[in-house]
């Protein structure tokens, strides 16, 4: 096999171990989800570097859930500088400080993604979440949390001080494909984005099977989709800045 074969491959075999293992974990989050729905609460979203990607996976988009707010910090992502956000994220503090400009509440649902669960803010969100009333979501890879030391003051990693923990099942480094005197090809945002994928399928299940429509975007590329997400916009632009 080429290397597109085996990345293919190996995505593919990460995806049904994933389902095969993770599954009471997903569901677990799903229902959390589906009771912050119904409580008229909200679903956060943070992450750092490239797990930033995954805090914007599921908000704002074609059968995406309304209530979604991802917390964006553009000096975490890498569009800006890159080393600088390493820095950041290893910053005691900070987390405070974001999650306290969001509208959270007892009962809401906060998803933390950090593939090494290593770094201070984002175990210091999960902390800090849990203290508001929150329940604390990560998804992690615990084969490389289980190589690499915290670097939170605590010595705890994220997955250590979350409710419900969600395991992308990848390898360490999250480089998959050992070619030449090279690792490469990153599995945790693909295999996190399907995830993700998943879980809000589960919500919008979970909330019509209990008799309260979850409010879901709709693509705006189809007629009389701006009209419609126009309507959830108005509704949460207040409440979602991000919006």
């Amino acid at each position: 096999m080429n290397a597109i074969d085996r990345y293919f491959s190996e995505v593919s075999r990460l995806f049904a171990e994933v389902h095969s293992t993770q599954t009471e974990a997903i569901e677990a989050v799903a229902q959390s989800c589906a009771a912050s729905l119904a409580g008229g609460g909200m679903i956060f979203t943070f992450g750092t570097g490239h797990s930033h990607l995954l805090a914007e996976e599921v908000f704002y988009r074609a059968g995406g859930l309304a209530r979604v707010c991802p917390i964006c910090e553009s000096g975490l992502a890498l569009h800006e500088a890159a080393a600088r956000s390493s820095a950041l994220e290893r910053l005691p503090g900070l987390a405070k400080i974001l999650l306290d400009d969001t509208p959270h509440k007892p009962g809401d649902t906060i998803f933390i993604f950090s593939n090494s669960g290593r770094n201070t803010v984002s175990v210091d969100m999960a902390l800090e979440a849990r203290a508001e009333g929150m329940t604390a979501v990560c998804m992690t890879n615990l084969t490389h949390s289980a190589a690499a030391p915290s670097r939170h003051p605590s010595g705890k990693k994220l997955s250590e001080v979350c409710d419900i923990v969600i395991d992308n099942r990848g390898c360490i480094g999250d480089a998959a494909l050992q070619i030449g005197a090279d690792r490469v090809g990153a599995t945790s945002t693909a295999v996190g984005a399907a995830i993700m994928q998943a879980i809000t399928c589960r919500v919008v299940e979970l909330c019509a099977e209990r008799g309260t429509p979850a409010e879901v975007y709709r693509s705006a590329n189809t007629d009389g989709g701006d009209s419609y997400n126009t309507e959830l916009i108005e509704k949460y632009k207040g409440i979602i800045r991000a919006l």
